[in-house]
This record gives C-alpha cells, structure tokens and sequence, in this order.
C-alpha cells in the first residue's frame, strides 16, 4: 500500500486558499486538487507491507510525540520541476525560521522512523508545499506562480499529523492521527522518562 503523513491545513485555511484559487480556476486547463485533498506531505512510502504497518504505526506515533505544535500559513507559490515546463503547481508553507526547522525535524523523525520499522520512504528534502493544481503535458506556468506568490492565508497551528492510505481515483484514507507533544509551559519541569 501507499502511504504518507501529511500535514493536513485546517477547514479555515483550505476554505480561504479554496475562494482565492476559485475565480481564476476556470482560466487554465488544469487537473485541479479537491479542497479536501490539500496537504503538506512530511514522508512518503511509496510501497508498505501490510506485516509491517503495526511497527510503522508504533514507531510514526513516537516520532511526532517527539516534536511540538508549530506555527504555519499557505504562502506564496511555485510549480515542479520549474515554472517554464511545470506539471505541479503548489502553494508554499511558510513559518517562522524556527518552525521550520521544527517542521524538517519532524519530517526526518518521520522517515527514521519509518525505515526503522523496515519501510522504505522517499529520501528527497522537505519542501514544504500544497499541490493545487496538476498537467498531463509539462507547460509554462509562470503567470500562475505570480498569482499565488500574492497569496498570504491565514496562520494556523499544526498539532499533529496524519497517515493517509493513497487509493486510485486519488482517494485518500486515514489510517491514523498522530499528535504532536503539547508544549510545555514555560518554567514547568517534565519529568525525563
């Protein structure tokens, strides 16, 4: 099965990316992403055993109970490869520079734990996004990347994370919710386990 844990933006921050992208989605031949269906991809296993998903489950859970909440906001944009021949436009994640190391630490946690479990996950680097829109064929997309780099949502706070299950059609499944630590108060001791 395919799996990847996402960061998922909350109801508010998807509806007001949604109503900004809605007026101009009819402008482009575009295969465009479902409301439902944004996220921030954080790992991904392109092929997991099902033998192993208890193990992979165990080990995600520790990975993120190990990372607190971080601070976020859809940002910006770009498209893959490149803006002159792309077939994925994206909405940036931006966060203060401390969460975002916060959020590649995750990240790493997340792909550790998953190869410890003995998944094999995609190595590529962290780069924070939403896909919003897809091309069959490579085109320029250049004017659309300006468009969302005028783009600034609200700011929202990631309390955790989601395994989602990648079924055709795309179909996204949740296999769990995994929460991140709670933050500890400033001056209160805990306790080292």
């Amino acid at each position: 099965m395919r799996l990847f844990v996402a960061v998922v933006p909350p109801a508010e921050a998807v509806a007001d990316l949604d109503s900004f992208l809605d007026v101009r989605r009819s402008a482009a031949d575009l295969r465009w992403s479902r409301a439902e269906h944004l996220h921030v991809t954080v790992a991904f296993a392109p092929a997991v055993d099902e033998r192993r998903l208890d193990d992979l489950l165990e080990g995600l859970a520790d990975a993120a109970a190990r990372r607190t909440p971080v601070s976020a906001r859809v940002a910006g944009g770009g498209a893959f490869p490149d803006p002159a021949g792309a077939r994925v436009l994206w909405a940036g994640l931006t966060q203060a520079a401390s969460a975002a190391e916060d959020l590649e630490l995750l990240s790493r946690g997340l792909r550790a734990a998953a190869t410890r479990a003995g998944v094999r996950v995609d190595g590529r680097r962290l780069h924070p996004h939403v896909t919003v829109a897809r091309s069959r064929v490579p085109r320029p997309l250049d004017d659309w990347v300006r468009l969302l780099d005028t783009y600034v949502g609200p700011p929202w706070t990631v309390p955790g994370v989601l395994v989602l299950r990648s079924e055709p059609g795309p179909r996204y499944d949740v296999v769990a919710e995994l929460p991140l630590a709670p933050e500890v108060p400033a001056g209160r001791l805990v306790p080292l386990s």
